[in-house]
């Protein structure tokens, strides 16, 4: 009696258990069979469909063709022409490479091929199924390969019953063709569906291109990207804010011209919007990165769409800089016509964001009588950090620098002020300068070329605490203020013990703290922003929004931290400040990367055109 219970699977039942992986639905073929055809320098690509590719895919291209032996070999378990060593697996170039697309094909479908070279005189027809065998025939073909797909799985109707309706099949054979076209638009692509001509993608450049998948209109909602290093390149087109989906499905990433999935990749983007996208909302990108071969890894699975990269952290930062950066070239600010409800009262009403042209920032308030051109700044750090940090102490007392009877009569703060105001007045004189006003000690109000623009004070001052604490935690140059007196305070445990995990990025922020026994610590020095004798209170306060942003986002440390520092920190709705502290807040803000939204997704800015005043006070010219 024989007790031997592990058996060797018969090629045929192997090839069969390797096709799950590999042909799930007849979207999975196509890619195959395009990726095949790309891999063969094809300057056209057709494709056939017929009964959403349960009958027929069939991709046809004028490539370089195969030779009969080649071709018989092609539909062979691990057979392939693009690696011929281990160390190749370390630098993958092409799309195929694992030689099992074919042979997985082939043990499920009715596969034929014709195929020629350009220097043959008779071509190769190959027809193979696991009840007929092989079958080799010699003829007169077009250059190039045409590879046919029939009956897809008819020999294992399991899988055959799990395909869904024609339409949803339909669906994702169209996703895997524009994608194969977005990334090669040098490439005519051409699909037919049941005999009609769904697609013809003439060869073009990738702007061309993207009209064509998508619309002859997509650039008015998209925004150009590229960014490049001697390491890594990162081009393409992203969605401004207003265009957002409910669903990741308008989201491609091709890495090496690849289509890869990364949540990476997608977490630095969604990362980039910070909280311009609200909950359920996807932006739309076409992102092509470029990188060293031997730095990331596409054998990991046999559908080579998961990658791995050799530095996770580096490509976040990276890709997560250069979107910020293309989205901070745009003015996102919202423009708010006045409506009339249905009562006949009116009410401010949000509109789609208004979006200057690129680099074109001459909407902005000419507040400080400068351009706001972030590459440039007429007053240092040192010259900014002294103004503002005036401002806390005067708020404390509930005092006013200026004279709030007369607000465009400015008058010094300090020597710095003075010093800058004699810079202004030399160029231009006040009267010509923008007005400022505040509104109730909460939003400010200046003119902008296209009318009114309406700046909230708190949250404009918090997105600049918010990155100016980022920068000073990334530093190793902390700055702190030391106070007169040390504060004591006894917490509780668990605020104790997170006060001490955060330690090092308070230091950076700052805080000079001392850990006493029994839970109490020692305040010896604070972050000049922070206002005289509420150290105590702002540190709870950050302590109590931090863990609220670590229960609801679970956003990292720094960031968290950066958050709730700067809401604490930041001036208040009510805190008075003066005409010029008002100024300097705006051309700080504008500063930034992001002086749209603050760091938790409010707007900071909101603007009411002059068509919007012309039509109330019933203007016509």
């Amino acid at each position: 009696m024989n007790d031997n219970k592990i058996k060797v699977l018969p090629e045929y039942i192997s090839n069969k258990i390797a096709a799950g992986e590999v042909v799930q639905r007849p979207a999975s073929v196509l890619k195959e069979l395009l990726e095949n055809a790309i891999d063969a320098e094809a300057k056209t690509i057709v494709v056939v469909i017929k009964e959403a590719g349960k009958s027929l895919v069939q991709v046809i291209d004028d490539g370089l063709g195969m030779s009969e032996d080649d071709a018989v070999k092609c539909i062979e378990r691990h057979a392939t022409s693009k690696i011929s060593s281990i160390e190749d697996l370390d630098r993958i170039k092409t799309f195929g490479f694992r030689g099992e697309a074919l042979s997985s094909i082939a043990s499920v479908s009715h596969l034929e091929i014709k195929t020629e070279r350009d220097n043959d005189e008779l071509g190769t027809f190959i027809k193979y199924d696991d009840e007929s065998g092989l079958k080799i025939e010699k003829g007169s073909f077009s250059k190039g390969t045409a590879i046919s797909v029939k009956s897809l799985f008819y020999n294992v109707p399991g899988r055959r019953n799990f395909l869904k309706t024609n339409s949803t099949e339909l669906k994702h054979i169209i996703d895997v063709f524009k994608r194969a076209s977005l990334s090669y638009p040098e490439i005519s692509f051409e699909f037919w569906n049941d005999d009609d001509n769904i697609f013809n993608f003439k060869a073009a450049k990738i702007e061309e291109r993207m009209e064509q998948v998508f619309a002859d209109n997509i650039f008015d909602v998209i925004i150009p990207v590229e960014e490049g290093t001697d390491f890594i390149e990162l081009h393409g087109f992203i969605a401004k804010p207003t265009y957002l989906k409910k669903s990741r499905s308008d989201q491609y990433l091709f890495v090496n011209r690849r289509f890869v999935l990364s949540k990476v990749v997608n977490h630095a983007v969604f990362s980039a919007y910070e909280n311009i996208l609200e909950k359920g909302d996807y932006p739309f990108f076409a992102l092509f990165l470029k990188i060293d071969y031997s730095k990331v890894d596409v054998n990991v699975h046999p559908s080579k769409m998961e990658i791995k990269f050799e530095d996770d952290k580096d490509i976040y930062l990276f890709v997560n800089a250069v979107i910020k950066k293309a989205l901070g070239k745009y003015d996102l600010v919202p423009n708010i016509p006045l409506q009339k409800e249905n009562n006949g009262f009116e009410k401010l009403g949000f509109h789609e964001h208004q979006f200057n042209e690129k680099n074109d920032f001459s909407d902005r308030p000419n507040v400080m009588n400068r351009n706001f051109d972030k590459t440039s700044s007429t007053f240092s750090e040192d010259e900014l950090d002294a103004i503002f940090n005036n401002i806390s102490p005067r708020i404390r007392q509930n005092e006013v620098v200026g004279n709030l009877s007369a607000p465009f009569e400015r008058e010094p703060v300090n020597e710095v002020q003075t010093k800058i105001e004699i810079a202004t007045d030399s160029t231009e004189s006040s009267s010509a300068i923008s007005f400022i006003v505040s509104l109730h000690n909460k939003y400010i109000l200046t003119a902008i070329k296209s009318g009114l623009m309406i700046i909230d004070q708190h949250v404009a001052h918090e997105r600049i605490l918010y990155e100016k604490a980022l920068k000073s935690m990334d530093s190793d140059l902390p700055f702190s203020q030391q106070l007169l007196f040390d504060q004591q305070v006894q917490l509780d445990p668990s605020d104790y013990e997170l006060l001490k995990e955060l330690e090092t990025y308070l230091i950076k922020l700052g805080f000079e703290i001392k850990f006493l026994s029994k839970r109490t610590i020692s305040i010896v020095g604070v972050p000049s922003d922070i206002k005289v004798g509420s150290e105590i209170e702002t540190l709870k306060e950050i302590i109590k929004d931090y863990r609220q942003h670590e229960l609801i986002n679970r956003l990292a440390k720094k960031d968290n931290l950066a958050k709730s520092y700067s809401c604490k920190a930041a001036i208040k709705a009510g805190d008075k400040i003066s005409e010029y502290e008002m100024r300097m807040l705006v051309d700080k803000l504008f500063a930034t990367s992001m002086p749209y939204v603050c760091p938790h997704g409010r707007p900071i800015i909101i603007k009411i055109s002059l068509d919007e005043f012309d039509k109330r006070f019933g203007r016509t010219s």
